[in-house]
């Protein structure tokens, strides 16, 4: 028998293929665009207007309702606004993770129940199991390794994942377009959105201006031993890593291996002082109950980084230790850590620091 699924839908051929998969199925399907941000006169990004008339004449297509929902003050309260927050500490956020949390898996999942729907479902590429034996659900890396997005999904948790579906987790992108191709959706041969969905114009840059305190005060670019060497314009121009727009000729490649907003001061360095074994994490999230003691788990660092074996330490204060088996490139406070064991999402953090060498 069908059940009642509410679909998120963007305007791309992710949802909408999920949609129009989910009705050939004999569910009935409901089609919801979230409205986030207010894009003016510029085309904007995802949930844009055009975005959503693209998801409401595919909707029409497919042959479903479609409504609109306003989340645009809650989405610049809790995600915007930490963006901001971050950059003006020096860190350097990752708002995709928070957006699923609060506005796709809070507000929308509420939203879908209140309708009595049985479900939610997303155009995701990740995976959801269910074990026959203790009935709990996992959180799994999608069939298609380019296309994965479970980094961006470990604040889930059991409440959450019993009332979700990925239809596309076991589907590479080239096979999802050419279901929508054979369905006849007009958004089969659609670009991808890139960059962050209320980014327009000359990028983030520009679009923090308005918003920093701190994080566009003037103040030193040191070196290793602390001795300045240049000016920089504001923390939040730097990311660690980064070795172009520093300001400054050295004769040979620098990079920003730390950044201290209490001081000011964004500290650069050779790449060979980008590397460090280990980091401290807090604000922890796990898909099934809290790991005890020292476990060994793999590791990703950011979304386009492998994961690599770690030790990791719950500590008694909830934050977390993690040990590499070799040392790490750039890490990066304010950028999530994920926890995988094999295919299975154990859960994740956010980056407070690395540990120098």
């Amino acid at each position: 028998m069908g059940k009642k699924i509410v679909v998120a839908m963007s305007g791309g051929v992710d949802s909408a293929t999920t949609a129009a998969l989910l009705k050939s199925q004999g569910h009935e399907v409901i089609g919801v665009t979230m409205q986030l941000w207010d894009y003016g006169e510029s085309e904007g990004g995802c949930c844009s207007a055009d975005e959503v008339c693209d998801a409401r004449r595919v909707a029409y297509e497919i042959g479903i309702p479609h409504y609109v929902v306003n989340y645009m003050d809650s989405f610049k309260e809790l995600v915007v606004s930490d963006f901001v927050s971050k950059y003006d500490s020096g860190e350097t956020p990752i708002p995709c993770v928070l957006c699923n949390q609060f506005m796709k898996f809070d507000f929308l999942l509420k939203r879908a129940l209140e309708l009595d729907a049985d479900f939610l479902a997303t155009g995701h590429y990740a995976r959801i199991s269910r074990s026959t034996e203790t009935g709990e659900y996992s959180l799994e890396r999608a069939v298609d390794p380019a296309k994965d997005q479970s980094y961006f999904l470990f604040t889930l948790g059991q409440r959450e994942l019993q009332k979700l579906i990925f239809p596309l987790g076991d589907k590479t992108k080239t096979e999802v377009r050419k279901i929508a191709e054979s369905m006849g959706l007009r958004v089969a041969t659609k670009a991808e959105s890139m960059g962050l969905c209320f980014i327009t114009g000359d990028g983030y840059r520009e679009f923090l201006e308005p918003y920093l305190k701190r994080g566009k005060i003037e103040g030193d670019i040191v070196n290793m031993e602390g001795r300045p060497i240049a000016k920089h314009r504001g923390i939040a121009s730097f990311t660690i890593g980064q070795r172009r727009g520093l300001g400054f000729a050295k004769g040979k490649p620098m990079y920003v291996v730390g950044i201290d907003a209490e001081r000011n001061e964004v500290r650069v360095g050779e790449e060979k002082d980008l590397y460090s074994s280990s980091l401290a994490a807090g604000n922890l999230s796990w898909v099934s109950g809290t790991p005890k003691g020292e476990i060994e788990v793999c590791s990703k660092i950011r979304y386009r980084h492998g994961a690599v074996p770690s030790k990791l330490i719950i500590k008694d204060d909830g934050e977390a230790v993690v040990s590499f088996s070799e040392p790490q490139k750039a890490i990066t406070p304010g950028q999530a850590i994920v926890f995988y064991r094999n295919e299975v999402v154990m859960g994740g953090g956010w980056i407070k620091g690395a540990h120098l060498q």
